[in-house]
């Protein structure tokens, strides 16, 4: 009798059937495939540029970003500026000391960044800081 005797006589097969495992692979695959780009949301912002050096952070800041379109972004989720005020009070309330970087495009008119400005302090946040590009050097 030799090893694979128990498969002539109709015993049981201890081999694995991967079909299914295969089958469910591929619609994972397919799902991520479809999902990936629409999780890669942003604005494209041309930052003002300063000869200021960057600020070192222990906490996480919140970024609200201003494109040249006028559309606010308050983290990752856009909000009307009608509705700023109340979105950074629900979303960021309970930590009122967290940073909060304002990033704004060049093309946005002075006054909308100064109204988002007055939104950000109203709501009762101090730690208000501004992103920019660093200055190029001409050599």
């Amino acid at each position: 009798m030799g090893l694979n005797s128990s498969k002539t006589r109709g015993g049981l097969v201890s081999e694995i059937n991967v079909t299914p495992l295969v089958d469910v692979m591929l619609v994972l695959l397919i799902i991520f495939m479809i999902t990936a780009p629409m999780m890669t949301q942003g604005l494209d912002v041309d930052l003002p540029e300063t000869t200021a050096k960057s600020l070192n952070q222990k906490e996480e800041p919140v970024i609200v970003t201003l494109d040249k379109d006028g559309k606010i972004m308050l983290g990752k989720i856009e909000v009307s500026q009608a509705m700023f005020r109340q979105q950074l009070e629900k979303a960021y309330g309970k930590n009122k000391d967290q940073p909060i970087f304002l990033k704004a495009d060049r093309a946005v008119a002075y006054g909308v960044v100064v109204a988002i400005m007055a939104d950000i302090k109203a709501a009762g946040f101090d730690k208000l800081g501004m992103i920019t590009q660093p200055k190029k050097e001409l050599h």
